[in-house]
């Protein structure tokens, strides 16, 4: 089995379509399907199912793509290794985040990253919290900045950056607005005002209120922070956020929750084999957090 094969193959997974994938890898569309072919004849049995429409994955090619994303992945990694000893770095970084990242301003860090490093092509997206997770097992994310899911899988490693409790947002006529402090049994009937399922703090909040035993009706879902807090503060809804979201421009205002409030924990979610340029990356955010990162240019 080639290297090459699994790129072939990789190619052919992602595009759905042996003729776009031929002119993803700058080979023959013939020169493509024979690759294919070998490695299926190597493997005894067939990757993909063919029609004239579609081209799907079968049960044996839905089995190999996610080792082959790792021996590809192992491979990009040992060239990083071999560079970075040479003080090069080279190749992608590939980068997730959920939105309004408090922890530390990730555009700056990145434009540091990039001033230093330019020959290492960067790529970012936001997504939600398990969708991010799983791009980075799947070799697609080489990192991930997410909300801590309550069980991670074993092949990941997890890394806590910051953890702050909840606290409520509601508009400034709410009778809550006025309180030092609420408990969350008062929230019971609310109309709330939410992220989607999956993002940012969504699923941690769910939580929360099961455990505490309210009953809500999410009004309004959005998938940015700035969004929220304004359908919050003209009497939306409330909702339950990150401490931190107090400090931005909004007539939203903020009410601490009693006794042992939920907290919301960001981390930094890798493979198991993070590479150099991941390694450096994840160096420069704790230099932010901490202060010491000069700004970029």
């Amino acid at each position: 089995m080639e290297l090459r094969q699994l790129e072939h193959f990789l190619a052919v997974a992602d595009e759905c379509h042996f003729t776009r994938a031929a002119r993803r890898m700058h080979v023959s569309q013939s020169g493509l399907s024979a690759s294919i072919r070998a490695l299926e004849v190597e493997l005894g049995a067939p990757l993909f199912l063919r029609t004239t429409r579609q081209v799907e994955l079968t049960q044996a090619g839905r089995a190999l793509l996610p080792e082959a994303r790792r021996a590809l992945g192992s491979v990009e990694s040992a060239k990083d290794a071999v560079a970075a000893v040479q003080g090069l770095l080279r190749g992608t970084l590939s980068v997730g985040s959920l939105q309004c990242l408090h922890v530390v301003h990730l555009p700056a860090v990145l434009a540091r990253f990039h001033e230093i490093h330019p020959g290492v092509e960067l790529r970012m997206r936001q997504s939600g919290n398990a969708e991010l997770v799983e791009e980075v097992r799947a070799g697609r994310l080489d990192l991930a900045f997410v909300t801590r899911q309550p069980k991670m899988a074993d092949d990941l490693r997890v890394s806590t950056l910051a953890s702050e409790p909840l606290v409520l947002a509601c508009a400034p006529e709410s009778p809550f607005a006025t309180r030092d402090s609420i408990e969350l049994s008062e929230l019971d009937g609310q109309p709330f005002v939410d992220f989607n399922a999956d993002w940012g703090t969504r699923d941690e909040v769910d939580r929360t209120l099961t455990a505490a035993g309210v009953e809500r009706h999410v009004a309004v879902e959005v998938n940015d922070v700035h969004s929220l807090l304004d359908f919050v503060g003209f009497g939306l809804g409330v909702a339950l956020v990150p401490q931190s979201f107090a400090v931005k421009s909004t007539r939203a205002h903020f009410v601490g929750l009693r006794g042992d409030a939920p907290v919301a924990e960001t981390v930094v979610v890798t493979g198991n084999t993070v590479s150099a340029a991941a390694s450096v990356l994840l160096d420069m955010v704790a230099e932010a957090k901490s202060g010491r990162l000069r700004a970029a240019g």
